[in-house]
């Protein structure tokens, strides 16, 4: 007997279509449909066949998917691919050319990915001020293998409070990323690691749902799209190289090797352990990358100051250097950079997370004594692989 595409969930009847693409695939959806109109197509004994649900949810897997949970509709999309065994050689290429010297770490990536969907993991961040690096397509090489559970948001979508287009998605993508507003980060620093979302959509009430999504965001601005601090550990930025040679048919030749690819990631051994709450440590993706973007974020005064101190080191040959606030703001007023004490000493205890030395004797004019600066804090070359 023909399966019927209709279903009922609580009251509601809802037939299940597939919404051609300009690609040529289908994405199965669901539209609301009226009762009346199922029976004048297919006459009233029709609805006794309908599948019926108590409500919906939203159980992702992509080895072991069931479409029914326990009486409720699973509105997590299965994968159009199955595994299966075959040539993988262009998609591990294209992995060690986004992840570079990450490349074991990247392919962990893909298979929590693939494995273990519910796997809190870092925000990946794809930067390169040069074209032709492969960025987009790595973006639409995940959409093949993930269907319906990856979506594209603009920086306009995100920052809108309306997020039932992706609230349930496994990879929310923002391409050409620039969140100006300390708020956006937030934002996206608290989704990062939450379980739980509020779900919001035009005319409707808020409703608390549960959240699995990971972030992956593209940016040609590599030193400036997004601001975060020195002791950031969620965020894995990348920068890409250019392709050596561009390929006219390159995302069909990835896209015909997923079904192997897919069965090496069901069978590959991970070369990391679970460490943290978004499994990799944040020594373990920490790169140049980041760090640019970190000097970068940092504002006027942090930078004068930290040219000072570096002018200073490099010329009387110094590994650490020793002042007081009171000093410190006396050689930042002699430059075009104006600040206060207060504004200093937050640089100094907040953001550098400096301590008070200890001293013998007492200096009533330094409440805060002497601090002393590692060269580490604001060295030009950080030894990042």
């Amino acid at each position: 007997m023909k399966k019927t595409p209709y279903i009922r969930v609580g009251t509601s009847y809802y037939k299940q279509v597939k919404a051609p693409t300009i690609a040529g695939h289908f994405n199965d959806i669901l539209v609301h449909w009226n009762m009346e109109t199922i029976k004048q197509d297919h006459g009233k004994d029709h609805l006794s066949k309908i599948s019926k649900y108590d409500g919906f949810t939203c159980m992702p897997s992509h080895v072991d998917f069931q479409q029914e949970y326990l009486g409720f509709y699973n509105t997590y999309s299965p994968l159009g691919k199955l595994p299966k065994e075959g040539s993988i050689s262009k998609s591990i290429a294209f992995v060690k050319h986004i992840f570079g010297k990450h490349y074991e770490l990247g392919l962990d990536y893909l298979q929590l990915l693939y494995l273990k969907p519910i796997q809190v993991l870092p925000i990946l961040c794809l930067v390169s001020k040069e074209r032709s690096t492969g960025k987009s397509t790595f973006l639409k090489w995940l959409k093949e293998i993930f269907d319906n559970n990856l979506t594209y948001l603009t920086n306009d979508s995100f920052s809108s409070q309306f997020n039932a287009d992706w609230a349930n998605k496994l990879l929310i993508c923002i391409d050409e990323v620039l969140f100006n507003k300390e708020e956006l980060t937030e934002r996206i620093k608290y989704l990062s690691t939450t379980n739980i979302n509020k779900l919001e959509a035009k005319g409707k009430d808020k409703r608390e749902v549960e959240f699995f999504g990971k972030f992956i965001l593209c940016s040609n601005n590599e030193d400036s799209f997004i601001k975060i601090d020195i002791n950031e550990t969620r965020f894995w930025v990348k920068k890409i190289p250019v392709l050596e040679q561009e390929e006219t048919n390159f995302l069909e030749n990835l896209i015909q090797e997923i079904p192997g690819f897919m069965y090496f990631l069901a069978n590959r051994k991970l070369s990391s352990e679970h460490a943290t709450r978004m499994w990799f440590t944040a020594q373990q993706i920490k790169t140049k990358a980041l760090f640019k973007l970190v000097q970068n974020n940092r504002n006027r005064v942090e930078k004068e100051l930290a040219s000072i101190l570096l002018s200073v080191m490099e010329k009387f040959d110094l590994e650490t250097i020793n002042l007081c606030p009171t000093d410190a703001l006396a050689a930042l007023n002699k430059t075009r950079v104006k600040t206060d004490l207060t504004q200093l000493r937050d640089v100094l205890k907040m953001n550098w997370k400096l301590e008070n030395q200890k001293t013998q004797i007492a200096i009533r004019s330094l409440r805060f004594g002497v601090m002393a600066i590692s060269l580490l804090l604001i060295q030009k070359d950080a030894i990042i692989p």
